[in-house]
């Protein structure tokens, strides 16, 4: 408690005090315990119940469970509701998730929750410059950020912490906790066993007010892991080739649940690696089972303590024996080679041995302009490490990178450690620039100069994702995504054509040479620098503190409640968009300049779909107004409708909504006067983001039927008086020529969520309730 009010960052304390003791959950949070008697009472509830072997994804969402003795449990189909241990969120989604709360009434949180300053800071000049000029643009939001955390009792994670999910790794996940965090990639905290899931603003809103939080029960897809990684493969290697397995939307709906002898060869960050890269998948989240690489984690960053009881409780930490798994992947790690995915899709798998070739027969190009290494992904002291021992080795032969090379460490502990240790040096000497401990590239945060918008060029990352214009804005840049010493060794020869595993490289002397395979150490042999202090603790009273939002402001808005359904079907919309292929969050609402506007709905609604390809005219933000038959922006006809008292719908095609967390691409076309979208399928975050906000998700009954809607049709949507769970409902299509049409639509609406649609949102709802229970 002493280093606590001091200022200190870490502790230790002996196991042998821990054990079956009051354990708290953070160094931040000394009287907010872990409990892992709850869990381990209701896994045996459970158990009992369903008379067989449970996965340990299954245990952990089970030993979440509200009611655990009555709540009906089915994988896939049935939803559970559920009580999560803690809330994370980042500054881009903290501002929206903030502001619901504030809407919601509530004094104080109910579970631990934390705020992260690390997607508004743009990638320019370097770290410190970066950083300085972030606080300065974004002061106005940070204030919000840090006055409300003080007000409802959040941690506030200041700008220059680090990214999200590096900082919960370090300080917030453990084995057995039950996390949800409003970013996609929520499930790095996989990588130290636990269940961290990813969502929108609204279903943290749900956790922090108590009120038990909604979820489909997950099937769970099993990954065996034989053999022992070794040489120049890596843990990334490991998801790049089951997204190539599983596609952009094959472990929707599931949890991926790695295990076997292979998972003891990964560090505790090479699994958190894997876990966090499973959103590209389409997976709930994905996990490893606790082991004395996550034990020796946990002792290196602080938390020997928790280690200690986790011991105690390890039966509940790693799934039983002879428990079923729904699909099951095997993967020999001893065989596994590196890998390399892309362009403009994560799922796109090649060995990094093929695709010099694979480029030049596609036509993409071979040069590689820019390497960019760290993210969330990849940027432990582990990855750090093994990219500097492949930047020493060139170094030595005189040679630096051919294309530029940047590195954003993941923490201020991470970057504070490679400092003190040489690698940040080492990095710099071969051409690097050190980033600010932030998003940066990876969301778009990038002030690239290198090339002009629309010239075709290829980069190398070893983020997550690479959808088009993801990085830069830029759609004929060429992302590729593999592991951070792929990309040292690209950046150095400067080609995809290099493979580092049997090509050689030319000294400064003429002298030909092969670089040889790294290795680096998982953790410091010291301990971890904690770097600067960046946290600040919510005081014990809010109740004072002011959260000031000037009505006048262009980036903060206050909001105002969505409108109850009328109690009639929605007849004769009119059909803002048919989306022709692939149609992300990044295509529904832009980030990159768009995320200074995350906190004034208003004004980043002016962003809707402007990336999505219309079917009628093959162009991105180009519609046909269906008053004016001209043809405009997309924004710009949503509005007009709005304004002329419309109802609008978009139709869309597979796995609509894939990527992000973000729940502006669902409070956007609602905001614009959207009410319903209807796609072939759905990526499950964006599904729940829109049913929260009062929309109807809708699918296809039939795929096919797809094809029977024109952008110039009207769409009735008829039976919603009768709106009930498992029910389709109808579309009747009329076209202009006055021919009409019906097909059948599905939807995965459960009672409660039915409720969210007649009450206009989920926030409605819950304010409805209160009332009432008040």
């Amino acid at each position: 408690q002493h280093a606590l009010n001091s200022g200190v960052r870490r502790y230790h304390v002996a196991p042998v005090l821990c054990q079956r003791a009051k354990v708290a959950m953070s160094h931040f949070e000394p009287n907010e315990y872990i409990n892992y008697e709850k869990l381990e009472k209701n896994i045996n509830i459970v158990r009992k119940r369903l008379d067989r072997p449970l996965t340990l994804s299954e245990k952990i969402v089970y030993g979440h469970l509200d009611d655990p003795a009555k709540q009906e449990i089915e994988r896939g189909k049935t939803y559970l509701r559920l009580r999560p241990d803690r809330v994370a969120m980042q500054d881009a989604t903290a501002q929206m998730a903030m502001l619901q709360f504030i809407s919601s009434g509530l004094p104080k949180v109910a579970v631990p929750s934390t705020i992260h300053c690390d997607h508004l800071i743009e990638a320019q000049a370097g770290g410190e410059k970066d950083l300085q000029r972030a606080k300065d643009i974004n002061q106005e939001v940070y204030n919000f950020l840090s006055t409300a955390g003080a007000k409802y009792g959040v941690g506030f994670w200041k700008p220059g912490s680090g990214i999200i999910h590096q900082i919960i790794l370090e300080n917030y996940s453990y084995p057995g906790v039950m996390l949800i965090g409003t970013d996609s990639h929520t499930p790095n905290g996989g990588g130290l066993g636990g269940i961290c899931i990813g969502v929108g603003g609204a279903d943290a809103v749900d956790v922090m007010a108590g009120i038990p939080w909604e979820l489909k029960c997950p099937k769970v897809i099993g990954v065996k892991l034989t053999g022992k990684l070794s040489g120049w493969t890596s843990p990334k290697d490991v998801i790049l080739k089951v997204a190539g397995i599983l596609t952009v939307k094959g472990g929707t709906g599931a949890i991926i649940e790695y295990h076997g002898p292979g998972v003891d060869s990964i560090s505790c960050t090479g699994m958190a690696t894997i876990c966090n890269m499973g959103a590209e998948i389409g997976a709930t989240t994905s996990i490893f089972p606790y082991n004395e690489r996550m034990k020796k984690y946990l002792g290196k960053t602080g938390r020997a303590d928790i280690a200690a009881l986790a011991d105690e409780f390890k039966q509940h930490l790693v799934p039983d024996s002879g428990c079923h798994y729904d699909q099951v992947i095997e993967i020999n790690l001893s065989e596994l080679k590196p890998h390399i995915n892309g362009p403009f899709t994560p799922d796109l798998a090649h060995p990094v041995s093929d695709i010099g070739a694979v480029a030049e027969k596609e036509g993409w190009p071979v040069d590689i302009r820019v390497g960019l290494i760290g993210s969330c992904t990849n940027s432990s002291y582990e990855d750090m490490g093994r990219s500097a021992a492949v930047a020493k080795q060139a170094l030595a032969h005189g040679l630096k990178c051919k294309s530029k090379f940047t590195i954003t460490p993941g923490s201020e502990q991470i970057r504070a450690t490679i400092e003190r240790d040489g690698y940040a040096k080492i990095l710099r000497e071969v051409g690097g620039l050190v980033l600010a401990n932030a998003c940066g590239p990876c969301i778009g945060q990038w002030d690239r100069k290198d090339i002009k918008k629309g010239e075709k060029n290829t980069i190398v990352t070893s983020y997550n994702r690479n959808f088009t214009g993801r990085n830069d804005a830029n759609p004929e840049t060429h992302a590729f995504v593999t592991s951070p010493e792929i990309v040292t060794a690209l950046s150095i020869a400067g080609t995809l054509k290099f493979n580092p595993e049997t090509d050689y490289l030319t000294g400064a002397d003429g002298k030909k040479f092969k670089l040889e395979a790294p290795d680096a150490d998982e953790l410091p042999k010291l301990e971890f620098d904690p770097g600067q202090d960046t946290y600040q603790y919510p005081p014990k009273d809010g109740s004072g503190q002011h959260v000031d939002v000037s009505p006048t402001s262009q980036r903060l808005q206050l909001l105002e409640p969505f409108d109850k359904w009328d109690g009639k079907d929605l007849e004769d919309m009119l059909i803002l968009i048919k989306v022709k292929g692939k149609c992300t969050t990044d295509h529904i609402s832009a980030a990159g300049p768009w995320l200074k506007f995350r906190g004034h709905l208003d004004n980043i609604s002016n962003n809707l779909l402007i990336g999505a390809i219309n079917i009628e005219n093959g162009k991105a933000n180009s519609v046909r107004n269906a008053l004016t038959q001209e043809f405009g922006p997309v924004p710009d006809t949503a509005r007009y409708y709005k304004k002329m008292g419309i109802k609008w719908a978009v139709v869309g095609d597979e796995n609509y909504g894939e990527g992000s967390s973000r729940e502006h691409a669902a409070l956007e076309p609602r905001h614009l006067g959207g009410r319903v979208i209807i796609t072939k399928s759905f990526a499950r975050i964006h599904e729940t983001n829109l049913k929260k906000q009062g929309l109807l998700p809708l699918t296809f009954a039939d795929p096919a039927d797809y094809n029977k809607i024109h952008p110039v049709d009207k769409l009735s949507i008829v039976g919603l008086k009768d709106f009930a769970p498992g029910k389709p409902l109808k579309c009747i299509i009329k076209h202009p020529n006055g021919s009409q049409e019906t097909i059948m639509l599905n939807h995965t609406f459960n009672e409660s969520q039915i409720e969210w649609f007649q009450a206009g949102s989920a926030l409605n709802r819950m304010k409805e309730l209160q009332q009432k229970s008040s």
